[in-house]
């Protein structure tokens, strides 16, 4: 199944930018749905290839890549059969390698998705651990478990898959009797590895080693913080336990014993040149724990997803902007800023209507959730760290709410009956065009429909058009890196403001002043505007801010 690839082994000479990912803003995108470069409906490689100019002129610095890897696609690509091999459907080994070099060529650095939690119920260890039977050696790499009750019938404990159900799945033994259970704490297509056998953790070093020679310049660890279980598996003790992750520290979240895995993955890519990173996609109960993945021996970054979850409400945002800075700060790491993910309702839908979390049915009202959108990308732009863009959002597209019921792909939606499972509706493909098949995303049609009213959001369309979302983050992202104190440092300065508006300093006279009120607010004007999320003219000292805006301005 594995491919090979004869010249691997070529490696930009990146050495030059140290700690760039300290204030990098790193574009998302997810594959299936960013163009399609052979016209079969589905995202590829060459045609993220193709567009990689695109994200260069956008001006973002790295180019995160969801998971491409060999998969039956149980979970889009989170299922991965090899580790070392593409998907067909996205291309092959040398397309991986053309799209790296490409990226290098432009500036570009290029960070891969990396899925150590569980492998596809397809893996060659899984199928011969099934194939084996009780007592093959493969079986001790996964979680393998008696059941409870008189004939073991029982889940050998009460752990609930995030995607709805049990944990557990029993498995047939070869002669065709009931067998023992294995842990899958997502989809049953999706074993959990058991990182305590020395195999898993031998085979994850070499995976590692095998994309850096490929001349990646990092990784995004999905699910870093559920590697390693509780010692003997103990129950929780209390269904509904999906209300509980963010909350408590769980016995198969969050466990201490992760940070000695990526103490060790942290040496190895500390043997790379090029300042090559890891970044830990972790759900943790508080900002404090999250900082534990980025002590200076362990992992660069990780999502801060504190802020992803915050309100459209001044007090909210500055009180999780200083406790995501102040955590970060004793162990040196960057904070991290994201909006929007492969995983939630786009922030322009979620701050559509009234506060939510952050997964959002409804479309709410598409005019106030742009303006707060825009907003907040501004605000986010402004802070120190390292800043999170999805895919699209630069577009200002909203979640897609109304997909029928029989094009959803997300497993969760089948395995709940529709009550959750709604992430397809951040995941439909992206318009480049404002006609032709599937607006310009490929030749084929899209895996998923996109609406008539996406024509008018599509690069094409809001290309050189004066206060459109595009051009809004264009001109914000040039004008970060002509400022570069706006990425760097580790804290903010705030100014007195209004009721329901912040206003904060950085350095070299950058101020930025957010109105997340429905009313204009007057302010006394910080100096001259240099970029606005909605038009503002300041007179006589003075500015009146925009409902739901967000205004950069200097000396």
């Amino acid at each position: 199944m594995t491919q090979y690839l004869a010249d691997a082994h070529h490696t930009a000479d990146r050495t030059a930018s140290a700690d760039w990912w300290r204030s990098a803003v790193i574009y998302q995108v997810y594959p299936r749905s960013f163009a399609d470069g052979n016209g079969d409906g589905m995202g590829d490689l060459p045609g993220i290839r193709s567009r990689l100019p695109y994200l260069k002129d956008l001006g973002v610095d790295a180019v995160w890549l969801s998971p491409f890897y060999a998969s039956p696609q149980a979970d889009a690509g989170y299922d991965v059969a090899d580790y070392r091999a593409i998907d067909p459907m996205f291309g092959t080994l040398l397309d991986a390698d053309a799209l790296i070099r490409d990226a290098h060529d432009l500036g570009l650095r290029i960070i891969v998705d990396l899925v150590p939690n569980h492998s596809s119920d397809a893996h060659e260890w899984f199928k011969r651990a099934l194939r084996e039977g009780p007592g093959s050696p493969l079986r001790e790499r996964y979680h393998f478990r008696p059941g409870k009750g008189a004939d073991g019938e029982l889940p050998p404990n009460d752990w609930e898959s995030i995607f709805g159900g049990s944990a557990w799945t029993r498995t047939q033994n070869p002669d065709g009797t009931p067998g023992d259970w294995y842990l899958h704490l997502f989809a049953p297509e999706q074993p959990d590895f058991n990182w305590e056998h020395p195999a898993v953790a031998d085979e994850f070093r070499s995976i590692l080693r095998f994309w850096l020679d490929m001349g990646v310049d990092g990784f995004r660890i999905d699910v870093a913080h559920g590697l390693v279980k509780a010692a003997g598996l103990p129950d929780i003790g209390s269904g509904d336990q999906l209300k509980l992750l963010g909350n408590d520290v769980m016995p198969f979240f969050d466990q201490d014993g992760v940070h000695e895995i990526y103490r060790a993955w942290r040496t190895i890519l500390d043997e790379y040149p090029g300042d090559r990173i890891a970044v830990a996609e972790a759900w943790t109960p508080t900002v404090e724990r999250t900082a534990n993945y980025v002590r200076p021996d362990e992992l660069h970054q990780a999502f801060n997803f504190q802020y992803l979850g915050t309100h459209w409400d001044a007090a909210e945002l500055r009180a999780v902007i200083d406790l995501s800075l102040n955590a970060m700060r004793p162990v040196g790491a960057p904070a991290t800023w994201v909006l929007s993910n492969h995983d939630v309702t786009r922030h322009a839908t979620r701050f559509a209507g009234p506060p939510g979390g952050t997964q959002i049915r409804e479309a709410g009202d598409r005019e106030l959730g742009l303006r707060r959108a825009r907003a907040a990308t501004l605000l986010m732009l402004a802070l120190p760290g390292s800043a999170y863009l999805y895919q699209g959002e630069e577009l200002g597209l909203p979640d897609v709410t109304d997909l029928p019921d029989d094009v959803r792909q997300d497993p969760a939606f089948g395995r709940t009956e529709g009550q959750d499972g709604f992430r397809d509706g951040c995941r439909v493909p992206i318009p480049w065009t404002a006609d032709g098949f599937s607006y310009g995303f490929g030749t084929g049609g899209s895996w998923l429909p996109q609406p008539e009213s996406w024509a008018a959001l599509s690069v094409e369309a809001q290309t050189g058009v004066a206060g459109s979302t595009l051009e809004l983050y264009r001109s914000a992202l040039a004008t970060r890196r002509e400022h570069p104190a706006l990425g760097a440092g580790d804290a903010v300065e705030w100014l007195e403001a209004p009721e329901g508006v912040l206003a904060l300093r950085r350095p070299g006279g950058f101020v930025c002043t957010v109105n997340t009120t429905g009313a204009a607010v007057r302010i006394p004007a910080p100096g001259r505007v240099l970029l606005a999320s909605t038009a503002v003219e300041p007179a006589g000292g003075e500015a009146e801010l925009p409902a739901d805006s967000t205004v950069w301005w200097t000396r």
